[in-house]
């Protein structure tokens, strides 16, 4: 009876894998050379170890991150909601002391002490996400980016719970009639579903920066970090940069510079 049982949950969640989640399994998964041909656009970005560099020398308010939030939420089709516990953020704003409680002190340069700083997924070498997820439904490609397959998640929020960083939201109602310009070429998601930044990678597999990069003017930079003579390991080389809590050893893929 037992093995009849297994048999029948294993034959299960194999159909239930090719039939729900390859779509999107195939348009996120990172490249394999016994597997199909991932990146079917030969314009396609790729990277040993996708990061990302926030020059916070180029902002001096609020005002100017609105654009690129703005450009991320709305090709990604995230919901605006009003109640502040319903909110979903794939990119936000926040306060240093927030972001870097480790290192905020009382004689922080005045600048960076009230300086909103960009705040998203950190896409952790070792993301603590991925190993709390029971479905598998958040996993990390080879190249470094953390993804979500929203077909397979449960809405344990288990994943939420596991990330040291706040970056996940969880849609507690329907989303899609509070999207108020839906980008057909990106899925909507569902109610009881968890959802975070993806570094664009639909835009990355057909040659496209990410969209937080384009609406930045130079001010953010993505790249990769295994490559020494990529952009982002020219800005490390040459600017002090920080990381959010390093010490958890979760090993986050985007740097400030400050």
């Amino acid at each position: 009876m037992k093995n009849s049982r297994r048999s029948f949950l294993k034959l299960a969640g194999i159909s239930a894998l090719g039939l729900g989640a390859k779509p999107v399994l195939n348009a996120f998964a990172s490249s394999d050379e016994h597997g199909p041909e991932i990146f079917p656009n030969q314009e396609a970005l790729t990277a040993k170890r996708w990061a990302m560099v926030i020059d916070t020398r180029k902002f001096e308010s609020e005002e100017d991150f609105e654009p690129i939030v703005a450009a991320c939420h709305k090709i990604h089709n995230v919901p605006k909601l009003k109640e502040k516990r319903h909110k979903i953020d794939w990119i936000w704003i926040d306060d240093f002391k927030h972001v870097f409680t480790y290192q905020e002190h009382e004689f922080l340069d005045d600048r960076v002490k009230h300086l909103p700083f960009l705040v998203l997924c950190n896409h952790c070498e070792k993301p603590a996400c991925v190993r709390a997820c029971p479905t598998r439904a958040t996993f990390k490609r080879e190249d470094g980016i953390v993804l979500m397959d929203f077909h397979r998640c449960i809405g344990c929020r288990f994943c939420m719970a596991a990330c040291p960083y706040g970056s996940r939201s969880f849609n507690f109602r329907d989303p899609r009639p509070f999207v108020e310009e839906e980008n057909k070429e990106f899925p909507t998601r569902m109610k009881g579903v968890v959802e975070k930044c993806n570094f664009c990678a639909e835009r990355l597999a057909v040659g496209k920066m990410p969209a937080c990069v384009e609406a930045s003017n130079g001010a953010i930079v993505v790249g990769d970090l295994h490559d020494p003579d990529s952009n982002v390991r020219d800005l490390l080389k040459n600017n002090y940069t920080i990381r959010r809590k390093p010490y958890l050893g979760a090993g986050p893929a985007i740097y400030y510079i400050v």
